[in-house]
């Protein structure tokens, strides 16, 4: 038990820089970002994002989840911030840019090591009926 709680702590940790590197990196442009293949889905997805602002949203929200999970402060918040963006970031990586699957698999891995962690927050998502 002690050692999940220890795997749990590291994987909320990196799952939280990941998120507060890459939404930093939307402002400050620090790594760059290759584009997806012109006339894609891939790339009318992102366009529409890019083109309503619903991206800066997003990454507002990725950073105030990445902080909370580093911080510690507000974990259950944060997780639940952050779960659905996991979601939209593996869905658009299988399903519209098939390919990257390497980073959905990191990020799915340390979300479900981080919220193992979390009993918490799991009992209480499995006790609402």
């Amino acid at each position: 038990m002690k050692h999940l709680a220890k795997v749990s702590t590291v994987a909320r940790i990196l799952l939280g820089l990941l998120f507060i590197v890459f939404a930093a990196n939307f402002w400050l442009k620090f790594m760059p970002v290759p584009p997806a293949e012109e006339g894609s889905a891939a790339a009318g997805f992102i366009g529409a994002m890019f083109g309503s602002g619903y991206l800066t949203v997003v990454k507002v929200l990725e950073l105030v989840a990445g902080a909370l999970l580093v911080s510690g402060f507000f974990v259950n918040l944060g997780l639940l911030l952050i779960g659905p963006i996991i979601l939209n970031i593996a869905f658009y990586n299988v399903l519209l840019a098939q390919g990257n699957y390497g980073m959905t698999a990191v990020l799915g891995v340390l979300a479900l090591a981080a919220l193992a962690g979390r009993r918490d927050l799991l009992n209480t998502i499995t006790s609402m009926k």
